[in-house]
C-alpha cells in the first residue's frame, strides 16, 4: 500500500472559494470591493467583533444594526450615557463586554482623535481589546498580516494540520499554524475566509470535506475522522448556585428596579432586588430575605446558565399599594421594561412573576 501525499496547505484556493462564496454580513466590505481598494470601517469591525465574542452571527445582527443607527461612529457611542449602552446590549449576555465596549470608544476618541490605532500593539492598548480582537481589525480594517483565530479558525486549523493537543492547550500550536498560513496580501479577506469556511464548510458535525478548498490539505480528512478535532479535554461539571429575587408592583403598575454594581458578573445592568448570589456562593431562598416585608407569594423557579455555573432562582411576587422608599432602587412602569438595561436572568424573572410583562426570554 502507498501512502497518500498530502499537498502543502496554501491560502489562494481558501481565497478563491471566499471570493466565490463569501458571506455577506452588515459589517463587511465584500472581496470585489476589496480589491477596488474600499476598506472597512474600523469601528464596524471592531463593534462586530466584540459583539461576536461568543454569541451567533444571526444573534448579533439586530443589535449591530440598533448601535450603528443609534450611535453611528465611535466619538458618538463615547457620549452616550453608559446606562442607555447598557439597556441596548441588554439580552446579548457577557456583559463586560459592552462595559469594556464604552471604555474602549472613549479612549479612542479622547486618547486617538476618534481615529483607531492601525497596528495590533496599538489596538491591544485599548481597554478590553485581547490578542483576537486586535489582531481581526488589524487585518481586516487595516490589512496588516495579522493571525486571527477564533472558535471556527481553530476548527479549521485544527482538522488542517491533525492538531492532537487538546484545548485549550493546542492553541499556540493552533495560533503558529494561522500565521505561517496567512497571507502578506488580502490578510483581511483571509481571515473572514477561515471564520467562513469554519461556520458553512467545516462545521463541528458533519462537515462537507467535498466542497473544502483544503481538501487536498487536510490531514484529517485524510485520518477519515474530521470530526475528532479540534479535541477538547474533559468538561467540568458546572456548579448550581442558590438565590431568590422579589418582584414588587404596585397598583398602578410599576415594578422595583435598582442597578447592580459596576463590576463583576452582569455589572452595571439592572435587576429586581435579589439575595446576594454570586458564581461562588448562594444566597437565600426564601421570602424572608426580601427588601421589605409584605405578602410575598411564590411563583416558582427559573433557571440560567452562566459560563461557569448554572443559577435557579426563586421568585417571588407582591401586589403593594403604592411606592415604598428604597434606598438603591426606583419604580419602573411596567410598559417601560423593554427600554431597561434588563439581562435575560432577570426578564425570565419578571416574566415568571407577571407574565404579560414581555415574552419570556428562551436559553
Amino acid at each position: 500500500m502507498t501512502s497518500t501525499i498530502l499537498d502543502a496547505p496554501t491560502a489562494q484556493p481558501l481565497l478563491d472559494w471566499y471570493d466565490r462564496h463569501h458571506r455577506d454580513l452588515p459589517w463587511r466590505v465584500s472581496p470585489p470591493m476589496a480589491r477596488r481598494g474600499v476598506r472597512a470601517d474600523p469601528y464596524r469591525v471592531w463593534l462586530s467583533e466584540v459583539m461576536l465574542q461568543q454569541t451567533t452571527v444571526q444573534a448579533v445582527k439586530p443589535y449591530f444594526a440598533n448601535f450603528l443607527t443609534r450611535w453611528p461612529t465611535v466619538r458618538d457611542l463615547a457620549d452616550a450615557p453608559t446606562e442607555d449602552v447598557m439597556a441596548a446590549w441588554a439580552g446579548l449576555g457577557y456583559y463586560a463586554r459592552a462595559r469594556n465596549l464604552k471604555k474602549c470608544a472613549e479612549a479612542v476618541a479622547t486618547q486617538h482623535d476618534g481615529v483607531f490605532p492601525d497596528t495590533e500593539d496599538g489596538l491591544k492598548s485599548l481597554p478590553g481589546v485581547g490578542d483576537y480582537t486586535a489582531a481581526a481589525v488589524a487585518a481586516i480594517a487595516f490589512n496588516r498580516q495579522a493571525a486571527v483565530m477564533d472558535g471556527n479558525v481553530e476548527r479549521v486549523i485544527s482538522r488542517l494540520y491533525a492538531i492532537a493537543t487538546p484545548l485549550p492547550a493546542g492553541k499556540p500550536l493552533m495560533r503558529q499554524k494561522v500565521a505561517l498560513l496567512t497571507p502578506a496580501t488580502r490578510p483581511g479577506d483571509f481571515a473572514q475566509a477561515m471564520m467562513d469556511l469554519g461556520a458553512t464548510i467545516c462545521t463541528p458535525k458533519r462537515p462537507a470535506c467535498s466542497l473544502c478548498p483544503f481538501r487536498g490539505s487536510c490531514e484529517a480528512l485524510h485520518l477519515h475522522d474530521p470530526e475528532q478535532f479540534p479535541v477538547k479535554a474533559a468538561k467540568k461539571e458546572k456548579p448550581v448556585r442558590l438565590g431568590a429575587a422579589f418582584v414588587a408592583v404596585t397598583a398602578d403598575g410599576e415594578i422595583l428596579l435598582r442597578r447592580r454594581i459596576a463590576s463583576g458578573l452582569l455589572g452595571g445592568m439592572t435587576e429586581v432586588p435579589t439575595t446576594a448570589w454570586t458564581s461562588r456562593i448562594d444566597g437565600e431562598t426564601s421570602a424572608d430575605a426580601a427588601p421589605f416585608p409584605s405578602q410575598w407569594e411564590a411563583c416558582g423557579t427559573v433557571t440560567h446558565v452562566f459560563t461557569h455555573f448554572e443559577l435557579r432562582l426563586s421568585i417571588y411576587r407582591a401586589a403593594i399599594p403604592s411606592h415604598i422608599q428604597i434606598d438603591d432602587g426606583w419604580w419602573e412602569a411596567v410598559t417601560n421594561l423593554e427600554a431597561q438595561a434588563l439581562p435575560t436572568i432577570m426578564k425570565k424573572a419578571i416574566a415568571t412573576a407577571i407574565p404579560r410583562a414581555f415574552a419570556m426570554p428562551k436559553g
